[in-house]
């Protein structure tokens, strides 16, 4: 699924009201109709809501929401804050409608007026500001935002939450309007991947509303969402008369003294994320855990409690490193040595990152198409630092593109970007993976689908939304609270058994 910015969003919609026949205010109908479906199947007939309008087309959104909702029996009232002197078009016309039915449906405030003591049963409504806000919103609409931010009634934002604009990080996120959930015509908006500003959009739910599919199809963003298509077009099913051979060798470069859990767990996704055969290198003193703990793997050692050297990769498919295996001088120079000989792409994780972050002129020896998998921690060290994550995310592209490398930003929303500049969010996964061993899994997992010939971008990509998978999968089960690494790994079956259904 594309993200489009709003002047994206703007031209679809132009484009669809023009290709399909229809006026702009049936256009908004049809949205308002899909919003009030979807209310409809999750709130009960006896809710009372009240729905705030701004003067621009979100506000014309909420009034004909408001007007919708009275005419399937729901108790509703809108209140219009008169922000500008005049209404757009289609805001007016839905004011008129709904004053047709009956004048005390809506209520207009004026600046400087505020609603109070709202009863904790009424469901709020944010129709206040939408997509095509640029700035930060005036004092009055600032205090009222941070009014209703005050008050425990659940909360819905038609499209946006008023006061966050589509496509940046504005300076002052406190002043957003915090819901419970976001009904999203037809697109995410790159503002709710963001922690910053995702925060306040509750949970997300994209309404489809029609917009054209030719318009979608023949217009590039940089940005999508890795969905069921996406994933389902890369998984590669199994083929009858194969072999272990047929699945490549992945080589995992990890552990040491004291981390060799870390080693454990990549070791173990590589398998269970499909590769044919799975081979560590691990210091002589986990030998015996990883022998016990994976004995689906090979294993070679090298060093005593750390690696001094790596070495035995020749032959394999994909090389991961970077799990458990320290930052020791010895560890850093064999790390830099294998770099300067190894010519296939590498996938970097946790230690080999600190390691590179530095030395950074290893950076520029990278083999091409290597991939990067830092938390924002990690990236800062390599990169520097940056005013927030969707600043961090443009500077993941810019490097990406300077070094011919892939790197996964890992976090709620994690990103993949590519050296051509392209980006792609995940939208799998939940908070209980925020737990010690998480990125390790995931290292095990790109670096076994690269060993079965995906390319790295691919790689990265399912290796990404199968890990989310899985540990969504795990959380169903075993709640967020109780979820360990070892339960992402345990539910990867789970997962790629899913991904095979989109095929």
């Amino acid at each position: 699924m594309k993200i489009f910015s709003a002047s994206q969003i703007k031209a679809c919609d132009a484009y669809t009201i023009h290709a399909s026949g229809i006026s702009s205010h049936n256009l908004m109908e049809r949205a308002a109709t899909a919003c009030v479906s979807w209310i409809g199947s999750r709130f009960a007939g006896d809710t009372v809501f009240i729905v705030l309008c701004g003067t621009g087309n979100n506000g014309g959104d909420g009034l004909a929401i408001t007007r919708l909702l009275h005419q399937q029996g729901y108790i509703a009232k809108a209140f219009l804050l008169q922000i500008k002197p005049e209404l757009s078009e289609d805001c007016s016309r839905n004011l008129q409608l709904l004053q047709k039915i009956d004048d005390n449906l809506v209520q207009i405030l004026q600046p400087g007026t505020f609603i109070t003591d709202i009863p904790q049963h009424i469901v709020v409504i944010d129709a206040i500001l939408g997509t095509g806000l640029n700035r930060e919103p005036d004092d009055w609409v600032r205090s009222f935002i941070a009014h209703i931010n005050e008050i425990s009634n659940r909360k819905l934002a038609i499209d946006i939450p008023s006061g966050m604009p589509a496509d940046m990080i504005p300076e002052h996120p406190e002043h957003i309007l915090r819901v419970n959930d976001t009904l999203s015509f037809q697109f995410y908006k790159r503002s709710f991947l963001h922690t910053e500003t995702g925060k306040a959009c509750g949970e997300l739910h994209i309404i489809d509303i029609g917009l054209n599919d030719t318009f979608i199809q023949a217009t590039h963003s940089s940005y999508c969402i890795i969905d069921e298509q996406l994933a389902g077009g890369i998984y590669k099913k199994r083929m009858p008369f194969s072999h272990k051979g047929t699945y490549g060798t992945a080589f995992i470069v990890a552990g040491s003294y004291g981390m060799m859990g870390a080693a454990s767990l990549a070791v173990k996704a590589a398998c269970r994320a499909g590769a044919g055969k799975v081979k560590a290198l691990i210091p002589e003193c986990g030998y015996n855990i990883l022998q016990t703990s994976v004995p689906e793997a090979m294993c070679v050692t090298q060093g005593d409690k750390h690696l001094g050297r790596i070495c035995e990769w020749e032959g394999a498919q994909a090389i991961g490193i970077g799990p458990g295996i320290g930052t020791r001088n010895e560890t850093a120079r064999a790390l830099a040595d294998f770099i300067e000989k190894c010519k296939q792409p590498i996938v970097l994780d946790a230690d080999a990152l600190n390691i590179l972050s530095a030395q950074p002129e290893l950076l520029h020896k990278l083999p091409t198409h290597s991939i990067l998998t830092p938390h924002p921690k990690e990236f800062e060290k390599l990169f520097g630092p940056t005013g927030n994550s969707m600043q961090m995310l443009e500077l993941a592209r810019t490097k990406a593109m300077k070094f011919n490398i892939y790197i996964v930003l890992k976090g709620r929303y994690t990103a993949i970007v590519s050296p051509d500049g392209e980006c792609r969010y995940n939208v799998t996964g939940n908070p209980g993976m925020a737990t010690g061993g998480s990125g390790d899994v995931l290292t095990g997992v790109i670096t076994g689908l690269l060993a079965q010939g995906y390319e790295p971008f691919d790689a990265a990509t399912l290796g990404v939304y199968v890990h989310g998978l899985a540990g969504d999968k795990a959380a169903e089960e075993l709640s967020e609270y109780s979820l360990i690494a070892g339960d992402i790994i345990l539910s990867l079956g789970k997962a790629f058994k899913e991904v095979d259904n989109y095929c």
